[in-house]
């Protein structure tokens, strides 16, 4: 079987619930509206779901063209208004420091009320990827997903890794030799750069945010000792080498 797009994961606001689409445009910065806000707090530190894994439940929509921000809550709430900004903000972002704007309105108290902390919504003029220097894309087969059930002798769900892109049809781990080549995504071409590592997000159910799957220890039992960029590496972060539309089913070719 030739190799397809398997899926397109987006979450507008880094750490809350993915997004499933059926066709993204993929530009030099990353897929459009991915990403485009993150949690700080009172430090103006990060805040994701690896350490608050309820906020994974908290369904976010960003409708770019109107500035719309909406987030549904659990409990049937939802909060939707026009995004505006207010103020800058130099956040801490593992190891860089982001420039990044304050988001007024309704999201924060929202946000901080239903974490449980005080958090606050801020928007940055690109994706708030991990690697914000040179990963606008992620992808994994789902050859490789096949592999680490055979260890754990269990499903294990995609959305565990938010990649951006899942891959049918290519062998186990095979997306580790793309590494450095021109690879072809529907109508974007990507250039994978090094691994994405793992941490304890993986081992969180993508629904409820609770841990029930010890991912970690069986990507150590196979993987901890391959030469990778980055440690228990599980898929590829891409550079984009030219933008296009990507849609669920479009062919993926190494070039």
């Amino acid at each position: 079987m030739s190799a397809r797009v398997a899926w397109i994961s987006v979450s507008p606001v880094k750490g809350l619930a993915l997004r499933q689409l059926d066709e993204c445009e993929l530009t030099e910065a990353g897929v459009a509206g991915d990403r485009a806000f993150f949690l700080v707090d009172e430090d103006d530190r990060l805040v994701n779901s690896k350490g608050l894994g309820a906020l994974q439940q908290i369904v976010p929509r960003y409708d770019e063209a109107a500035g719309l921000l909406t987030l549904a809550f659990p409990d049937g709430t939802t909060v939707a208004e026009e995004i505006h900004l207010d103020g800058d903000v130099t956040a801490r972002f593992y190891g860089l420091t982001v420039a990044a704007r304050r988001v007024e309105g309704p999201w924060s108290e929202a946000i901080s009320g239903f974490a449980g902390r005080n958090l606050r919504l801020v928007q940055t003029p690109g994706p708030a990827t991990d690697r914000m220097r040179s990963g606008a894309a992620t992808l994994l087969g789902t050859g490789s997903l096949r592999a680490l059930e055979r260890l754990l002798d269990a499903p294990v769900d995609g959305r565990r890794f938010r990649m951006n892109f899942g891959v049918d049809g290519v062998d186990e781990h095979e997306e580790d030799d793309w590494l450095g080549r021109r690879v072809r995504l529907g109508d974007a071409v990507v250039v994978p750069q090094g691994n994405v590592g793992r941490c304890a997000v993986t081992t969180q159910n993508p629904d409820t945010g609770a841990p029930d799957l010890d991912t970690l220890k069986a990507l150590a039992a196979y993987r901890q000792d391959l030469e990778s960029t980055e440690p228990l590496p599980f898929g590829v972060y891409a550079a984009v080498a030219a933008p296009g539309r990507v849609r669920v089913g479009d062919p993926v070719e190494p070039l």
